[in-house]
C-alpha cells in the first residue's frame, strides 16, 4: 500500500448501521467527497491524495467539516464550490484556504 502525501476525512454524517443522517450528510457532504474524488483523478493525484467519508466529527454546527492530515487542517461550513480552492491552494499549493480553516 502507497502511503498517500494527504489524506483528506470529509464529513458524511456516516452511522455504524450504514445510515447517513446528520447535519453534514443534509448539507451535501456526499457531494463534497465526490467532488474531492473527481478533482484528485483529473489533477491526476490519486496515488498521492486519499479522501475518505467519514462520521461525525461532534462539531455540526461547523459543518460539512473537512479535515486533511498529516497537515491537521481542519475546515468548516464546506461547499462542493471550495473543493476545486482546497485542492489548488492546499493540496497542491500547500497554503490552507484561510477563510475556511476552522
Amino acid at each position: 500500500m502507497n502511503k498517500p502525501k494527504s489524506h483528506i476525512f470529509v464529513c458524511t454524517s456516516s452511522r455504524p448501521n450504514g445510515q447517513q443522517k446528520g447535519h453534514c450528510h443534509t448539507k451535501n457532504g456526499v457531494e463534497i467527497v465526490m467532488e474531492f474524488m473527481e478533482e484528485i483523478e483529473e489533477r491526476e493525484l490519486g496515488g498521492e491524495v486519499f479522501v475518505t467519508n467519514t462520521g461525525c466529527f461532534g462539531i455540526c454546527d461547523k459543518g460539512p467539516v473537512v479535515v486533511v492530515y498529516p497537515d491537521n487542517v481542519w475546515y468548516g461550513s464546506v461547499t462542493p464550490a471550495d473543493v476545486a480552492e482546497i485542492m489548488e491552494n492546499h493540496i497542491e499549493g500547500g497554503m490552507p484556504v484561510k477563510r475556511l480553516e476552522i
